[in-house]
């Protein structure tokens, strides 16, 4: 695809310097583009790049735009209209329409799906228009699969889950099966309860390549339009995902715990089952998440490994810290005060 600078600005917005009818077909980064190429400044801390960059077209905050030397668009966010192009310049080459040879599909399909080699769908599954499932995807009974929403190849989608308009599950990832169920008997075995919820995804949903979202037990799993989870995540049973939050890759959610709308979870994080996780939520990297947070913000925190009842004794010191700090800052004082008098 080949754009000029003036059709970008016309669509997306921005305030163009320079000369609107060079042409753009490609997106790079910042050191690395060359001519044709759109770029972008969002860190300051590759400002100093900005000066030898042989971009056409570097998309920046109005305050650089000054310093640049070819071509700029100035917006104030600069990476978010650096997406938006990039998905205008690059967009999916969708498969052809129809259903291979070798699927096997046991429901009524509209004529504008597309059904990969090996795929198979079964019975009473109900697929909106324009959906892909690609190659060796597995899509149970009673399956719902919204208006343009994309299965990579070798997705599995267990029966009576619902994913909703413009869903992409890469490969590998399983929706739906058995959430980690089990009652123990007094000689320690194992008794199995079953599982009967259901995944329930919303609109504009991405789920990363071998991302696990098991069912719910009595109720069902959610996932709340515009959430975006990463690879290799495990969401357990009856996990409820609010809209618009983002999940790095291999986080675990334990089962029943609760995120909030606008949350992001750092890359191996851990949420213990049954929490409540605040609205705009930040949680950082490797951070272990063992009590409830009910109020926005960022956090942040890790404990060593130890025994259990160890555990528990130095863990509650520690939310003891503040305290016992002040306290022996007055102590301190109050020695310091005796000694003067001596």
């Amino acid at each position: 695809m080949m754009l000029t600078l003036s059709e970008i600005v016309a669509r997306l917005g921005g305030d163009l310097s320079g000369d609107g009818s060079q042409p753009i077909h490609t997106v790079s980064s910042l050191e690395g583009a060359g001519p044709g190429a759109a770029t972008f400044l969002s860190n300051p801390k590759y400002r100093r790049q900005l000066a030898t960059t042989a971009a056409s077209v570097v998309i920046l905050v109005p305050e650089a735009a000054a310093d640049c030397p070819v071509a700029s668009i100035a917006t104030p966010q600069p990476y978010l209209y650096f997406a938006r192009l990039s998905q205008w310049l690059n967009p999916p080459a969708r498969p052809p329409v129809g259903i291979h040879p070798q699927a096997r599909v046991e429901s009524s399909l509209p004529a504008s799906v597309s059904v990969g080699a090996g795929a198979w769908i079964g019975p009473d599954a109900v697929l909106g228009e324009n959906v892909v499932v690609g190659a060796n995807c597995n899509i149970g009974a009673g399956v719902e699969l919204g208006e343009g929403t994309w299965l990579h190849p070798g997705v599995s989608v267990y029966a009576g889950c619902r994913l909703g308009q413009r869903v992409i599950v890469h490969s590998g990832a399983v929706i739906g099966a058995d959430g980690f169920g089990f009652a123990r008997e007094t000689d320690g075995r194992w008794v199995k309860i079953p599982q009967v919820g259901r995944v329930i995804v919303g609109d504009d949903v991405e789920i990363g390549a071998n991302t696990t979202i098991d069912r719910g037990a009595l109720e069902d799993t959610l996932i709340e339009e515009g959430a975006k989870l990463d690879n290799q995540i495990q969401v357990g049973h009856n996990v409820r995902i609010g809209a618009h939050s983002a999940l790095a890759g291999c986080v675990g959610i334990a089962g029943s715990a609760h995120i909030g709308r606008r949350c992001t979870i750092g890359g191996g994080a851990i949420i213990l089952g049954h929490l409540e996780i605040a609205d705009d939520v930040h949680v950082s990297a490797g951070t272990l998440v063992a009590k409830s947070i009910a109020r926005q913000g960022s956090y942040t925190g890790t404990v060593p490994f130890m025994a259990h009842d160890d555990w528990l004794r130095n863990f509650a010191r520690l939310r003891h810290l503040d305290a016992m700090a002040d306290k022996i800052r007055a102590l301190e004082n109050r020695i310091a005060e005796l000694e003067k008098k001596s």
